[in-house]
């Protein structure tokens, strides 16, 4: 395995993937619960949201496993490798810890079960819950990954 210190930089993370059986919920989970723009979609494949464009763009795509897990074909315009994956995922959104109270509130109001809510040994909170297709959702205070 090659020495880290010889790796290039990154940026970031650009985007990140769920995978769900049933986009319909998955759209109406994250525009209408979350609040996230959904401004590509692809009906009964995939659906992309953007969660921040500061100080990079930031975006979740959502993708139907059955309809991404296959190869491309041979003359596709994006020859994108297949991909995918069954049974729940995770994944975490940054919240200002001072809003935390706000989205917990807000999510029970909406009728969505919170899994957990809880302090890491540093202090920083995390608020855990389900998406319509099983994901783990974290809502965390950034602090989370703070020494």
């Amino acid at each position: 395995m090659p020495d880290r210190s010889t790796a290039p930089p990154v940026l970031g993370t650009l985007e990140s993937a769920l995978y769900v059986d049933d986009l319909d919920a998955a759209i109406g989970f994250w525009r209408g619960i979350m609040g996230l723009t959904c401004f590509q979609l692809s009906p009964g494949r995939h659906a992309f949201f953007r969660v921040s464009d500061s100080p990079r763009p930031q975006v979740l795509l959502v993708f139907r496993a059955e309809a991404t897990e296959h190869p491309p074909a041979a003359d596709a315009r994006l020859p994108v490798p297949p991909h995918g994956a069954r049974g729940p995922g995770h994944y975490c959104l940054a919240v200002a810890p001072d809003m935390l109270d706000d989205w917990r509130t807000h999510l029970q109001t909406a009728g969505i079960a919170i899994e957990a809510d809880f302090r890491w040994p540093n202090g920083a909170r995390s608020i855990y819950l389900r998406d319509p297709a099983g994901n783990s959702i974290e809502l965390a205070d950034p602090a989370i990954w703070r020494p």
